[in-house]
């Protein structure tokens, strides 16, 4: 169905089959296995009564509030249609706005999520938010244990949060390597490392000093299976994809800018091959997981390209990669505005286009994080969307952003 509305900037049409030819192809090929693990970073949803609290970004809401005003039952039943579409879920991350929540509805999204027993699995994010304060370092090592193992416990593996106490504490190279080995050797893996740049969370400059990041990730490759990088840097994940290869670890590409030719492997900066070959398989909590010269995905943007992104990986496992990049360059441009500066407040457009889906009623996020960005943000990011062939229900669509334009 194509509808076109008035919106500021002009009219704007909405086709909802923009994207049959390429689901065309698929039908025609048929089922291919996965060459790429692709986690899509998961939103929570708010009750509508959440309003009527004075919570905001300067005025932060406390943790039993917000977890009163969580719309849990659209929570999890978004995670299902992530999961319909092929995606995993990166639970209880930043994209859930994990710091905000309190340790409580982190714990919930992490039970709950496991007893949705889903298709292609979860994994979740281990950090010391349940801890009232922090005194030591082997309090710091226990806290972040305790958590990894209640989300290995509920089915899950294991991403290791940055520690923000180590930054706080002006730590050195050697108590970053000391710490996390310490935290690997006390838990089985699956285990993924995480580096959060600073354009997400300020606090973490300067996050592992010299060469510890690279130290902590040879400690114990059996158990560290690799590392997700939201750096927003194509060039350093190339570098750190070359080197961790050889002993099949792997890199779950963060970066919400570059991440087409990344999942496609090889290097960016050079013209589109074919894709770098599958090297082999490396084990990852009990299932293969494929390596070679190539990034997997665990990414806050799939939250709000579901659709196109599915469909694209679909296709790269069929080796179809002109078809892969034709639909994955819009979604770009959308994750490209999506996670404009002030870059902390992505999570706003992947709440907006869900609310355009119609699976949620409401944009609001915890602390009321969607007034931070402008109703000229939003338009432009509904003309994204639909341009990558986000926007799944023409009519839906249409309705809310005529109420947009009148209210």
């Amino acid at each position: 169905m194509r509808i076109t509305v008035d919106a500021p900037g002009g009219p704007l049409t909405i086709d909802d089959r923009r994207l049959d030819e390429q689901r065309t192809r698929l039908e025609w090929l048929g089922h291919a296995p996965p060459t790429r693990r692709a986690y899509a970073a998961a939103h929570v949803v708010m009750r509508g009564d959440y309003e009527q609290l004075d919570h905001a970004l300067d005025q932060p809401g406390g943790a039993d509030e917000i977890a009163a005003h969580i719309d849990w039952k659209c929570t999890m039943e978004l995670r299902r249609r992530l999961d319909a579409r092929g995606f995993g879920i990166a639970e209880a991350m930043d994209t859930a706005q994990r710091f905000f929540l309190g340790w409580p509805s982190a714990e919930r999204l992490i039970r709950e999520c496991g007893a949705l027993d889903l298709e292609h699995g979860f994994i979740a994010g281990a950090g010391v938010d349940h801890l009232q304060s922090i005194d030591s370092t082997t309090q710091l090592v226990d806290g972040v244990v305790e958590q990894a193992q209640l989300i290995q416990e509920c089915g899950g593996s294991v991403i290791l949060l940055p520690l923000a106490y180590l930054t706080e504490a002006g730590a050195g190279r050697d108590t970053y390597v000391d710490v996390y080995r310490s935290i690997i050797d006390q838990l089985d893996g699956p285990i993924l490392l995480h580096w959060l740049g600073e354009m997400f969370a300020p606090n973490l400059a300067g996050y592992f000093p010299g060469d510890s990041f690279d130290a902590i990730l040879d400690h114990d490759p059996e158990k560290v299976r690799g590392c997700k990088l939201s750096l927003l840097d194509d060039a350093l994940e190339l570098r750190v994809r070359r080197r961790i290869t050889e002993r099949q670890q792997v890199v779950f590409t963060g970066d919400d800018f570059n991440f087409a030719r990344l999942i496609l492997g090889g290097d960016p900066s050079a013209p589109p091959q074919a894709g770098p070959t599958i090297d082999g398989n490396t084990d990852f909590g009990g299932a293969p997981l494929p390596t070679g010269d190539f990034s997997h995905a665990l990414l806050g943007i799939l939250d709000g390209i579901a659709e196109p992104a599915g469909l694209a990986l679909q296709l790269l496992a069929h080796g179809e990669v002109e078809r892969y990049l034709d639909i994955m360059a819009p979604c770009e441009e959308l994750g490209r505005l999506v996670f404009e500066a002030p870059t902390s407040h992505y999570k706003a457009g992947l709440a907006f286009i869900s609310w355009l889906n119609g699976w949620q009623e409401n944009t609001m996020l915890v602390n009321r994080e969607e007034l931070a960005r402008s109703p000229d943000h939003y338009w432009r990011v509904a003309r994204y969307a639909e341009r990558a062939g986000a926007l799944i229900d023409a009519e839906t669509a249409a309705d809310r952003l005529r109420w947009m334009a009148q209210s």
